[in-house]
């Protein structure tokens, strides 16, 4: 890999100065102004960002949108993983190897594709992101087979072919991103997306000609040939999104260099919709998983660059996955307007280690850098109005049907196509056909066939399993996530004044803070508390209070539904107040758990003492409505029967639709029972059962679910992730301040075994927070933090 010019330094020739008078004037910058912008630091940098942020806001008055910063709604679709280069950054590619070793296909089935846009159409999205690796049918033999058996020419081909289903079957507009393609195939591909992209990533040839370099050995890398289909897209009007990538071994000349070609294909064609400014992040298991991340200054330098390069009414796109919301605010000031892709749904498979932001969170954290969050299509504003000149004329009525007649964005909601029946039937009623419904379309199903699902034995079964791992595999990525926590069962709380036993399983206030503490230096992020708390109804909040104050960066998970009630109802509060009060004391997020199936008449026989099914209802809904997300579970295999499980997971989708507050979903065996729902069947193949199903009649409402290893045998782990499970919950750490309580005291998963697990089965680990954000340090930005003007 080349040298990064890590302290660059501007030709003398050239003053930043005279650069930014002339951007401020509208003139076009020269490279050597170019270069001047790059290089700023310091408060050379912060006089850069003050004009390139002007520029943007000056663009959107003139745009008829002041103060609105967009994005899309997207589902991320990878088509193949399959790709003839070989770019020595990439964790997305496969080798046809790789692909059997991890049972996935050398191509997502036109089923495939339609279960992961029906998930995103049910939580609003718009766009489907057709990403793949370049034309794989020219290197792997593999790929050539499956289409030739399939009855598809090329990869393009079949591209075009699953495009085309999305928009007919869910009313989504499809962005095609499947790298070079040639004049003839930019226009045949034409009517079946509204947008295509195809990053430029940099002008240097030293990176594409040199041995070692990121891009030797990658024929589509070359500079050349990616310029030339940029240029195409403009000559067929295609609206396309492009860009660079910072950091991977390009000189600031080569920035330059690359930012002025894309300002002079725009000037030619207009085409250009938006500029994506992405920053390298090293991967694992990559050539280049040692070198730097981007430089924080010399990314916005580049944020900024591109915006004074392109001009007022460009969209500059910056990636909010790829940063630290910390850094928001830089990348804000840099003259940004758009954050581009975001799903509620599916990973960054480009990028799966970089979860997306919340959007609830990007949207409050756009609001506090002044601006206002509003969804766009994949296709922008400026090409809808002109649809004749940029839209081909198949895909008119479809962009119609989803933007706003006045603004171009987005319509603020979309309506769910209603289930084929017709379709349905024509598929029949083979057990086949009602898998590939599950995976599909899970809310055509009846009661009756999920029951049918769930007692599934031996062939089905494992049919079951295999799509409930593909709409895993495809919603919420490979990656298996692990949250590195420690539990305290808070009925060993006594009074302050009297001495806990921590060896007995008591504690005192004091010795609270220890445990945090401890917690915390042990590398936890987390702390999981619950339990009715024996002393006065006060403790529950001083709790709470201890534990920030003794450790302020762990998230706090407490009380369950039955533990609020004790705090309400001897404190005099309400529900509502009482969470209310909790998360004003600390609380970050709270179990759902304390119910075992939502029957009453189940719980009166196994479990007496939960709280009546209302009782837990109002009890979550108001925990959401205060701001606190909670896990759901399900406890099986006592005395419930298949209706019940699937009454159960339909409460907690529909409660999910209407609050938004679960973040996980727990299929948990009860001690003591294992009875099986079909006589005979093993105890695997029920928790495989039950896994799957969850994945399947969950989809598009509860992304994650989890396995409960506590509860299960080490043999028992790897099976359910390949059943459509994706976290394996907390670390439970011991520590070395020991209360001895609950249930799953003395099991621990280390971090090490996790890994472990994860790699026997060729897929990545991810230690998270508790509500599912990436665990690593927040990054250090420095002083040039302060909000856009």
């Amino acid at each position: 890999m080349g040298t990064l010019n890590r302290t660059p330094t501007r030709p003398a020739a050239v003053s930043l100065d005279d650069a930014l008078s002339r951007a401020e004037a509208g003139d076009d910058l020269s490279r050597d102004d170019l270069i001047a912008v790059l290089s700023a630091r310091g408060s050379d940098l912060d006089a850069v960002l003050d004009v390139a942020g002007d520029l943007r806001d000056h663009g959107l008055r003139e745009a008829g949108r002041p103060g609105i910063f967009t994005y899309s709604r997207k589902v991320f679709v990878p088509v193949t993983t399959l790709c003839r280069d070989r770019c020595h950054y990439c964790v997305f590619v496969d080798t046809p190897g790789q692909l059997q070793r991890a049972g996935k296909p050398v191509f997502m089935s036109p089923e495939q594709v339609l279960a992961v846009a029906r998930a995103g159409q049910r939580q609003g999205c718009k766009e489907a992101l057709l990403t793949l690796g370049d034309r794989p049918e020219e290197r792997w033999p593999e790929a050539r087979r499956w289409l030739d058996e399939h009855g598809f020419a090329s990869t393009l081909d079949y591209v075009a072919h699953v495009a085309r289903l999305i928009t007919a079957e869910t009313g989504m507009l499809a962005h095609l991103n499947p790298g070079v393609m040639s004049a003839d195939e930019l226009q045949r591909l034409r009517p079946t997306g509204p947008s295509m992209g195809m990053m430029l990533e940099t002008t240097s040839r030293e990176l594409f000609e040199t041995p070692g370099q990121v891009h030797y050995g990658s024929p589509d890398k070359d500079p050349d040939v990616r310029l030339r289909v940029i240029e195409e897209a403009g000559i067929h009007r295609i609206p396309f999104t492009t860009g660079i990538l910072v950091g991977i071994g390009e000189t600031i000349s080569d920035r330059a260099d690359s930012l002025l070609a894309l300002r002079d294909a725009h000037r030619r064609h207009g085409h250009l919709q938006e500029i994506i400014v992405q920053n390298f992040r090293a991967k694992p298991g990559t050539a280049m998983r040692d070198a730097a991340d981007a430089e924080l200054e010399e990314y916005v330098a580049a944020v900024a660059a591109a915006r004074l390069t392109m001009g007022a009414n460009a969209r500059i796109q910056v990636p909010p996955n790829l940063s630290d919301p910390t850094e928001f605010a830089l990348l804000v000031r840099a003259g940004a307007d758009d954050w581009g892709g975001v799903s509620p749904v599916t990973a960054d498979h480009v990028n799966p280690e970089r979860p997306w932001p919340h959007l609830d969170d990007l949207a409050a954290r756009t609001a506090e850098l002044g601006f206002e969050l509003r969804e766009r299509l994949t296709v922008h504003p400026e090409y809808i109005r002109d649809a004749a000149t940029w839209l081909a004329p198949e895909l008119h009525s479809a962009v119609a049907a989803l933007a706003d007649p006045v603004s171009g964005l987005a319509l603020s909601t979309l309506a769910a196509t209603t289930p084929d029946s017709a379709a349905r039937r024509a598929r029949g009623s083979s057990f086949d056909a009602l898998v590939t419904d599950a995976a599909t379309d899970p809310e055509s199903l009846a009661d009756d066939d999920w029951t049918r699902l769930l007692t599934a034995q031996g062939a089905d079964l494992d049919a079951v399993a295999r799509a409930a791992d593909d709409v895993r595999r495809y919603t919420v990525g490979e990656a298996i996530s692990v949250v590195v926590n420690r539990n305290l069962t808070t009925t060993g709380l006594r009074p302050s004044v009297s001495a806990g036993d921590l060896d007995r399983g008591t504690f005192t206030l004091a010795e609270v803070a220890e445990i945090a503490r401890d917690a915390a230096g042990l590398g936890a992020s987390e702390l999981c508390a619950q339990g009715i708390i024996p002393i006065e109804a006060d403790a529950y909040l001083e709790l709470a209070r201890t534990v920030k104050d003794a450790a302020p960066t762990l998230h706090l998970h407490a009380f369950r539904p039955q533990d609020v009630w004790d705090f309400a109802s001897r404190s005099g509060l309400s529900i509502d107040e009482a969470y209310r009060e909790l998360r004003g004391a600390g609380v970050d997020t709270v179990p759902g758990t304390g119910v075992k199936v939502l029957d009453d008449g189940i719980r009166e026989r196994v479990a007496a003492t939960d709280l009546p099914v209302d009782q837990w209802l109002t009890a979550i809904r108001a925990a959401h409505a205060a701001g606190l997300r909670s896990t759901s579970v399900l406890f099986y295999g006592h005395v419930e029967s298949a209706a019940d499980r699937v009454a159960h997971l339909r409460t907690l989708r529909d409660l999910q639709r209407e609050t938004g507050g679960f973040t996980e979903f727990v299929p948990i065996p009860l001690p003591g029972y294992g009875v099986p729902l079909v006589a005979d069947r093993s105890p695997i193949d029920e928790h495989r059962a039950m896994v799957a199903v969850s994945r399947l009649l969950l989809s598009g409402a509860i992304s994650h679910i989890q396995v409960p290893w506590p509860r299960l045998d080490a043999a028992s782990i790897p099976v359910l992730l390949r059943s459509g499970a994706d976290d394996l919950g907390g670390t439970l750490l011991d520590g070395r301040v020991l209360p001895r309580t609950g249930v799953e005291h003395g099991r621990e998963l280390p971090l090490s075994e996790a890994e472990r697990i994860a790699r026997h089965l060729l897929r990545p680990l991810r230690q998270r927070t508790t509500d599912y954000r990436d665990a690593r340090p927040a990054a250090r930005t420095g002083d040039r933090t302060r909000e856009p003007r």
